[in-house]
């Protein structure tokens, strides 16, 4: 009992908390409907987490007795049974949406912007745009998000998972300070997966192929967070070329021989223009870049690939823990390291300043503030030994014979004057 409890405690802090998914995706990618697919699907499933569920115990020395009628304290870690229970059950998820201007969604939200938010009178107040409006609305949303994470860090303990639906102008999310915000903050407190959603049927030519890839480079690089690619709709396009061209560089230069854009001479041959080359070009810097992705295929009208998709979220879950969190926490503690260090630097500025103030006003012959105040130091003293004093003389200085003031009142008959009250000046 002593081993396990000592295994418990060494525990991962990562492998008793669900699994943030952070959904982002084009617009008409299908990312909604994609969180829909994983809200049935965990609906209707037993939980695929390999989450620890774990309770710190307030004993080491509990007996299985004790343990069982409660007499001792919470054990530290639940019987096999009940643990096998939870798991096979399903678990629904924990949805968030931040999508304002979204009129219709497939699932109820458990957290919905759009209860604090009002996306149309946020356009109307401060004269905005379809953009400039969503960009606000979650601007203004943010400055709460303590309070949602908060929410949801009570819910920790029944989920084993939080899904994020972002908005589908996925540049206000990714690219806006918002979305850095609860990002980060999101990050700092779950195990985070981005899953960046492609619509695999407007993916086959290899300059879209190619846009997707870099954009999903740029988001991994800025959120610095576990990546999963998720190629939706292959019910309607397999996804089967694009991993072959991320896996094997010379399908993917023979596609874009194939397919590329071509300048036509008077000869019928074609020659490769500035876009093929460019392409040419990026691929061979992305080749690396591959070779660090998860990529799964979903339908998410059919439910294929489900299975597949979440199999990649517990492998980015130990991924979080392996690498991610370390470096999240080495950033947070070099953050407050200079932020500590920028307030020191601005106390010695202040104390910089203050003696070159004295200095100058010495060398114009000027009195310096000690000069001009020499009895400063003591003024604190004095005051509160005569506000000691006064609180001892208190009871002395009060007037024994006072007036009540509730029964003064105007004299407007002459047999009022007996009680001795007089206003507005009683005495």
């Amino acid at each position: 009992m002593e081993s396990a409890s000592s295994s418990a405690q060494k525990s991962n802090p990562a492998d008793n908390k669900p699994v943030v998914i952070i959904t982002i995706g084009m617009a008409g990618s299908g990312k909604t409907t994609f969180v829909q697919r994983i809200n049935s699907y965990l609906h209707s499933v037993p939980s695929p987490s390999k989450r620890i569920r774990s309770i710190d115990s307030t004993s080491s020395t509990t007996s299985p007795k004790q343990s069982l009628s409660g007499e001792a304290g919470q054990s530290n870690i639940r019987d096999s049974a009940s643990t096998e229970n939870e798991t096979d059950s399903p678990k629904p998820p924990y949805i968030l949406n931040l999508d304002p201007a979204v009129t219709y969604m497939p699932f109820e939200a458990n957290i919905d912007i759009r209860d604090t938010i009002n996306y149309a009178e946020v356009m109307k107040q401060y004269n905005l745009g379809p953009n400039g409006g969503i960009l606000t609305a979650l601007n203004l949303f943010t400055t709460k998000f303590d309070q949602v994470l908060g929410i949801v860090e009570k819910r920790a303990e029944t989920v084993d998972y939080v899904i994020l639906d972002t908005p589908g102008q996925i540049e206000i999310f990714t690219w806006s300070a918002s979305g850095a915000i609860i990002t980060d903050a999101v990050a700092a407190s779950f195990p985070t997966v981005v899953a960046y959603v492609i619509d695999t049927a407007r993916t086959t030519a290899p300059a879209t192929f190619m846009s997707n890839m870099l954009y999903a480079c740029s988001i991994l690089y800025k959120t610095k967070l576990p990546f999963i690619l998720v190629f939706n709709k292959t019910d309607v396009q397999k996804h089967d070329f694009a991993v072959k061209w991320m896996t094997d560089f010379e399908a993917f230069q023979k596609a874009l021989q194939t397919h590329g854009a071509r300048n036509e001479n008077s000869s019928g041959d074609g020659d490769p223009n500035y876009m093929d080359s460019l392409m040419h070009s990026m691929s061979l810097v992305l080749d690396e870049f591959y070779q660090h992705l998860k990529a799964v295929g979903v339908s998410s009208v059919t439910g294929d690939g489900m299975k597949e998709f979440f199999e990649a979220v517990e492998e980015s879950r130990e991924e979080y823990k392996r690498d991610y969190l370390a470096e999240l926490q080495r950033l947070q503690a070099e953050k407050e390291s200079k932020l500590e260090a920028q307030k020191t630097e601005s106390l010695k500025r202040l104390m910089t300043d203050l003696r070159m103030e004295e200095e100058d006003r010495r060398k114009r012959g000027l009195p310096t503030e000690r000069e001009r105040f020499p009895d400063s130091d003591d003024e604190g003293a004095e005051q509160e030994e005569m506000e000691d004093d006064g609180e001892d003389d208190l009871e002395q200085s009060v007037p024994r014979n006072y007036i009540d003031m509730r029964k003064a009142r105007k004299i407007t008959d002459p047999q009022m004057e007996s009680d001795g009250s007089k206003w507005p000046r009683p005495g």
